[in-house]
């Protein structure tokens, strides 16, 4: 696996706990980096996830709701935590084709989200590339 697919992975293993426990982005990412084997791991993506989703978590959800058929609150966690990276990508790391940032948060649902939410995710992120990528989109 590459280093960013790893930073993704760990991104979001570390929102999911964010979201349980209520710990800051800097608490889950200081406890990741001393418990885990970080040298095959973009861990400057990793913070630059952690630390955006967090700054921008409002926006982000705020772009996503009106593409979703449910309500934010009602999302599965690790939905939610793949939707908030999906969607900080597409918005904020524009080196990130976008084609990259949908497949990469589909391969984190197959992995670790309910059967078939892989499509959930494709379609809403399918939806907000369209938006915030209408130049590279098709």
């Amino acid at each position: 696996m590459a280093a960013r697919s790893k930073a993704r992975r760990f991104a979001l293993q570390a929102l999911y706990q964010m979201h349980m426990t209520g710990c800051s982005h800097h608490d889950v990412l200081a406890e990741f980096l001393a418990d885990h084997d970080m040298k095959k791991v973009d861990t400057d993506l990793l913070s630059k996830l952690l630390g955006g989703i967090e700054e921008n978590k409002a926006q982000l959800l705020e772009d996503l709701t009106p593409l979703m058929e449910r309500e934010a609150n009602r999302l599965d966690p690790i939905e939610r935590a793949v939707l908030m990276i999906g969607a900080f990508e597409l918005s904020y790391c524009l080196e990130v084709p976008y084609r990259v940032a949908i497949d990469e948060s589909i391969d984190l649902t197959k992995r670790f989200g309910a059967i078939e939410s892989h499509r959930f995710v494709n379609s809403v992120l399918d939806r907000l590339a369209r938006k915030t990528r209408s130049h590279e989109v098709t």
